[in-house]
């Protein structure tokens, strides 16, 4: 199938979990991930109408948003090392890895030089997975009040990466808990909080994220195909 065609089945599949959720679709926003793909398949992508892109790695990312068109947001949704970080202002519409101080330190510092606000969210370790990155769940109200004194950065709410899985379900109690901890996160009341986006959900599991409230979902492998880890 084309990327237009796998476009058409992803958009129906998101229609329909908003349905069963009683949600509506404008809640949901799908971040196409383009990562390791080629721009004439983002261009497939932006001809029928997707306008939001999700990118692994910076440098992709930098070399991806200088050569499309400027009316698509970029979120970097993959693991930022703190020496890249100076790249995305001015290119990056939203991050979604931000899961240390330090790299919160560097994100604010940066942002400051560029004369902008980072807007980010704060990426969780649901599973307990070692091999992911992200905060446990227990420390995010800790780190909210360190991020809280950082006057370039707003925090739009939380995300996770759930555990690779035959059956979506198995991720249900997952991504329902990273939205209780996203409600109950709501009561900081700072100024540079808000705890309204929930990033959660790819390929395999994407409907059961919309099912239990999430706001973006991050797709790749439905629209663009198996990932081709061979490039460059």
């Amino acid at each position: 199938m084309s990327v237009t065609e796998n476009l058409q089945e992803v958009e129906k599949r998101i229609c329909a979990a908003c349905e069963r959720a009683g949600r509506d679709r404008s809640e949901v926003t799908l971040i196409a991930v383009s990562k390791t793909k080629p721009i004439e398949m983002i261009e497939e992508a932006y001809a029928a109408g997707i306008r939001v892109y999700g990118e692994n790695k910076v440098q992709e990312l930098v070399e991806k948003h200088d050569t499309m068109a400027d009316d698509i947001d970029w979120h970097m949704i993959g693991h930022l090392q703190r020496n890249k970080v100076k790249m995305l202002p001015g290119r990056a519409k939203m991050i979604h890895s931000v899961d240390s101080l330090r790299l919160a330190e560097e994100i604010d510092r940066q942002y400051e030089k560029a004369g902008e606000i980072a807007h980010i969210l704060i990426e969780v370790n649901m599973a307990g997975e070692e091999s992911k990155f992200g905060l446990a769940p227990q420390d995010v109200a800790s780190f909210l009040d360190e991020i809280a004194k950082f006057a370039n950065i707003y925090v739009h709410g939380l995300m996770t990466i759930a555990p690779f899985v035959e059956d979506p379900e198995e991720n249900r109690k997952i991504f329902t808990d990273l939205r209780k901890l996203l409600i109950d996160m709501r009561a900081k009341n700072n100024d540079n909080i808000d705890m309204s986006e929930l990033s959660m959900g790819m390929t395999g599991d994407y409907e059961v994220a919309i099912e239990e409230g999430a706001t973006f979902v991050r797709v790749g492998t439905g629209i663009f195909g198996a990932r081709n880890y061979q490039k460059g």
